[in-house]
C-alpha cells in the first residue's frame, strides 16, 4: 500500500500555534499549483509498482483552492498515476471555506473525505488561536458537507488551550459528538518556537495550561469518546464504526508515500526525502525541471526509533515478529528490557504477538516510547 501527499502552503491568516509552511500571501497561488502538477509529472514513477489506496491534500488550508486549481491537480494525478485501487481521497477544510456552492463543486471532484479544521466551538477559543472562522461556522458546516452528500467527515478539536475550563472542554466534545460526524482528531496545543505563541512564551507573556489540567481533558477526552461509540484507535484519532483515517494509518504502519509541494516529505524503503520549505525557491527550481528535495538514508536504529514511536500509538501496536525480522533479536531484548518496569505497571502488556499500551498510559506514550529508543 502506497500513497501521496499534497502540501497547499497557503492560509487567509496565520493562527497563533501553527509551526507548518505556509504563506497567506495569494497572489501566487495560481502559480504554485502549476508548480505542484509539475511535481507530480516529474515524480509519476516514485511510487511504481506500488498500490496507490489514499491522496491526502494538506496544508495549509486546501479548501482555499479555486476550482480551476483543485482540478488541475486532480487532472494531473488521473494522468501521471494509477488510481485504480484508490479508496481515499481527503482534503482538509477550514469551515469559513465551507460553504453550499463550494462543498457542492468538491461533490464533483474525487475527494470522498473531508478533514474540517474546527478545532473548538466557542469563540472564546479561537479569537485567541486567531482562527479565521466563527463559532457558527464551526456548528454549522459539518451539517452542510453533509447536506451535500459527504458521508466521511473528520473533524480537529485542540484541548489545553490556556483558560479553557473542563466544562467548556466538555461542551465542545458533546458538539462534535452530536453532530454524526465518523471520526475525530483532537490534540493538546503544544507551544512550538517561532509561533505567535512560541514568542509570547520566550517573552512571558504567555502561561500554558497545567499537565495536571491537561490530562485531565485528554481522560475526559477518551471517555466522551466510548461513551459516544469512538474507538481511539491511535493517541489523538478516534474513529466511529471503524471509519479509521486509512493516509494515516498507512504512515503509523510504514507504508511508502510520496509527498508533493513545499516542505512535503516523502518516504520509501529506507530513505526519506523532503522539499524546501520556500514557495519562491520551490516554483524557481520546478521552472527548471528540477524536484527541489533533499534525501537522507535512515539508519536501522532511526527507523527501529520509527517504528517503535509510530506502532506504540496505535491500537494495533508493535508486532514482534515484524520487528525481530527487521531490526534483530538484540533489539526485541533491548525493547523488553528498557521497558520492564512498564510492564509491571500494567503500562504495557503483550497481547497475540503485540506490545500494546494500555488506556490508562496513552497519556505517557512519548516518554514511554523514548525509552527504547537508541542512538
Amino acid at each position: 500500500m502506497a500513497g501521496i501527499y499534497i502540501h497547499i502552503p497557503f492560509c487567509k491568516q496565520a493562527c497563533y500555534y501553527c509551526n507548518f509552511h505556509f504563506s497567506t500571501v495569494l497572489s501566487y497561488k495560481e502559480k504554485l499549483v502549476q508548480a505542484i502538477a509539475k511535481e507530480l509529472f516529474l515524480r509519476k514513477d516514485f511510487l511504481a509498482h506500488q498500490s496507490i489506496q489514499s491522496i491526502y491534500l494538506g496544508g495549509g488550508t486546501p479548501s482555499i483552492l479555486n476550482e480551476a486549481e483543485l482540478n488541475l491537480i486532480f487532472e494531473t494525478l488521473s494522468k501521471h498515476f494509477d488510481l485504480s485501487e484508490v479508496k481515499e481521497i481527503t482534503l482538509e477544510a477550514n469551515p469559513d471555506d465551507l460553504h453550499a456552492d463550494y462543498l457542492k463543486f468538491l461533490r464533483s471532484t474525487p475527494v470522498n473525505r473531508l478533514s474540517i479544521g474546527i478545532q473548538s466551538f466557542d469563540d472564546t477559543d479561537l479569537h485567541f488561536m486567531n482562527r479565521a472562522h466563527s463559532a457558527i461556522e464551526a456548528k454549522n458546516c459539518v451539517k452542510l458537507a453533509q447536506d451535500a452528500g459527504f458521508n466521511q467527515i473528520s473533524i480537529d478539536l485542540i484541548y489545553g488551550i490556556p483558560n479553557m475550563s473542563l466544562a467548556r472542554w466538555e461542551d465542545n466534545l458533546a458538539m462534535a459528538f452530536n453532530l454524526g460526524i465518523q471520526h475525530l482528531s483532537s490534540y493538546c496545543l503544544t507551544i512550538e518556537p517561532k509561533t505567535v505563541f512560541g514568542n509570547r512564551e520566550a517573552k512571558n507573556t504567555f502561561t500554558p495550561i497545567s499537565e495536571e489540567d491537561s490530562e485531565q481533558q485528554f481522560l475526559t477526552l477518551i471517555n466522551r469518546g466510548i461513551e459516544a461509540g469512538f474507538e481511539q484507535y491511535e493517541i489523538s484519532n478516534f474513529a466511529k464504526d471503524k471509519a479509521y483515517a486509512l493516509h494515516n494509518t498507512q504512515y503509523w504502519k510504514g507504508a511508502h508515500y510520496l509527498g508533493v509541494g513545499p516542505g512535503a516529505h516523502s518516504f520509501r524503503n529506507n530513505e526519506r526525502s523532503w522539499n524546501i520549505a520556500n514557495n519562491q525557491q520551490y516554483m524557481q527550481s520546478l521552472d527548471k525541471g528540477i524536484p527541489p528535495l533533499e534525501t537522507e538514508v535512515l539508519s536501522i536504529n532511526n527507523q527501529y526509533n520509527e517504528w517503535v514511536m509510530t506502532g506504540l500509538r496505535t491500537i494495533w501496536g508493535l508486532d514482534l515478529e515484524e520487528g525481530e525480522k527487521k531490526f534483530g533479536s538484540n533489539r526485541m531484548e533491548y525493547l523488553h528490557k528498557q521497558w520492564q518496569q512498564n510492564f509491571q505497571l500494567k503500562h504495557l502488556k503483550v497481547e497475540n504477538g503485540h506490545i500494546i499500551l494500555q488506556a490508562e498510559a496513552r497519556f505517557l506514550a512519548d516518554g514511554i516510547a523514548s525509552k527504547a529508543f537508541m542512538v
